[in-house]
């Protein structure tokens, strides 16, 4: 049987759940930035050389953008649902 006083111990690497909103915001915006930066950029200048890169810059900008957008909405998104959706 090993020593336990050896090992680290093992933390874990999963956020608090009162982060869970900010959590959701950031996947859901980096998602969401990441298809709409693919659909627009081969939309505007077609799947040709440099396709790739053109949408990860794109991206750059994006996402944080994204982001922001989610967290500011998300009040407003849920205040609407509330009034659509029984309970």
């Amino acid at each position: 049987m090993p020593d336990s006083t050896l090992s680290p111990a093992r933390t874990s690497w999963k956020l608090p759940a009162k982060l869970s909103p900010i959590a959701f915001a950031f996947f859901m915006s980096g998602i969401m930035a990441f298809l709409m930066c693919l659909v627009i950029t081969a939309t505007n200048r077609g799947l040709s050389d440099g396709y790739l890169s053109a949408v990860l810059e794109a991206y750059r900008l994006a996402m944080p953008v994204a982001f922001v957008c989610v967290m500011a909405v998300r009040p407003v998104v849920m205040r609407l649902v509330k009034l659509t959706v029984k309970s």
